[in-house]
């Protein structure tokens, strides 16, 4: 399994998969042409139906600013991948370089033909089980795991996590205005901060504030992805006002979070376009119940359900952005993901582990299946659920 630096990528909303990705596979294609004197880029599935809302035309366009370049919409054709895009190089009208990329998810690219680039592997385990074994053969916590596999360097990278993190929330609660796009939606963390009558009231703010960054392609952290970057960070912020952990316990606990992300990316998906929004928000709020229940010095068995709690009742939770938007609903449920976040962890309090019956990894295996079962209009292509049917008003 690769390092949880891979979950936590920071980059550019306002989509890991629509806008970090093509970045990356339009700065990839221009540095392999030659001579040649135009580039077409061909978007397919969830990236011709939501990129003009993703702003994947938009970050492709800056990418390819110093060199004439068209882009394709196109919504007909079927490709094995829902995030495929297809550049192609001409010289004088002629081909010159035909390469389709996909966007897997979480900012990561995959090129046809090419082996692909592998990060490094670096935790032995790849499930759960194989991993609580591990901790409780060692007598070693989660966090322990963490750091004795990715050694002391990845404390400094947290520390980048932590404080990107903090500085988005901190932007989104200064800010107001209007969210760019047409669906003229007001910024709203500022008043929620300020009219919060409680701190699950500022917990939701937090969440907002990210959120709204996002939308306006604000610096954030995917966590796992740009689309639920403020789950993770709004309980991190409210564990800050709440419980005032030391700071390297906050770092452990963000050692933990990205843990269970990338189990979830490796078994299962974090993508959107692939398995829907319990792929992405899912995994966020289950990664901030593990945050959360770490900080609150749960062990592992108890970590282990919180974060099956709030992934399991995630599942089948569609992706469907009003008019490509990352706006509506997404804003409002990273605010209600990191609510259920604190929940998992409080029921988990309650339960007993020695007598569980649904694992992490039996939760992790039914979204992958539940993902590939729910059909393509769910799936971040804005053909149907609230995407359908809102009426757009001018």
């Amino acid at each position: 399994m690769e390092s949880i630096r891979e979950i936590f990528k920071i980059g550019n909303g306002p989509s890991s998969s629509h806008t970090i990705g093509p970045k990356k596979a339009a700065q990839d294609f221009l540095s392999k042409i030659t001579d040649e004197d135009f580039i077409k880029v061909t978007l397919y599935g969830s990236l011709a139906l939501t990129g003009k809302g993703h702003l994947t035309d938009y970050i492709i366009d800056q990418t390819l600013k110093e060199f004439p370049h068209s882009i394709i919409f196109d919504k007909a054709t079927k490709t094995e991948h829902p995030n495929t895009m297809i550049c192609e190089s001409f010289k004088q009208g002629n081909l010159k370089l035909h390469t389709i990329y996909v966007s897997i998810g979480g900012g990561s690219i995959v090129i046809a033909g090419e082996a692909p680039t592998v990060p490094q592997t670096v935790y032995p385990h790849s499930t759960f089980s194989e991993i609580k074994d591990y901790c409780v053969a060692n007598d070693i916590n989660l966090s322990e795991y963490v750091y004795r596999f990715e050694g002391e360097r990845i404390r400094k990278y947290l520390d980048k996590v932590y404080h990107t993190m903090q500085e988005a929330i901190d932007r989104g609660l200064s800010t107001e205005g209007k969210l760019p796009g047409v669906l003229n939606i007001e910024r709203k963390a500022k008043r929620m901060f300020i009219d919060g009558k409680s701190k699950r009231n500022r917990l939701c703010a937090f969440a907002y504030a990210v959120s709204e960054e996002n939308a306006c392609g604000g610096t954030i952290v995917c966590a796992p992805t740009c689309g639920a970057s403020g789950v993770l960070p709004a309980v991190l912020r409210y564990s800050l006002e709440t419980l005032n952990p030391a700071y390297d316990k906050v770092l452990e606990g963000l050692a933990v979070a990205g843990l269970i992300g990338n189990l979830v990316k490796t078994n299962a998906s974090i993508s959107g376009a692939e398995a829907g929004c319990q792929a992405e928000v899912g995994t966020a709020c289950a990664m901030a119940a593990a945050y959360y229940s770490h900080i609150n010095g749960l062990g592992i068995g108890s970590i282990e359900q919180a974060t099956e709690v709030a992934l399991e009742h995630h599942l089948g939770m569609t992706c469907d952005p009003i008019m490509g938007y990352v706006q509506i609903p997404c804003i409002e449920r990273n605010a209600v993901a990191a609510m259920r976040a604190v929940d998992a962890y409080e029921l988990a309090t309650l339960l007993d582990p020695t007598d569980e019956k649904i694992t992490l990894d039996m939760v992790c295996e039914t979204m992958l299946q539940t993902g590939r079962d729910i059909t393509s209009i769910y799936r971040e292509t804005s053909q149907g659920g609230l995407a359908n049917y809102y009426k757009f008003k001018d």
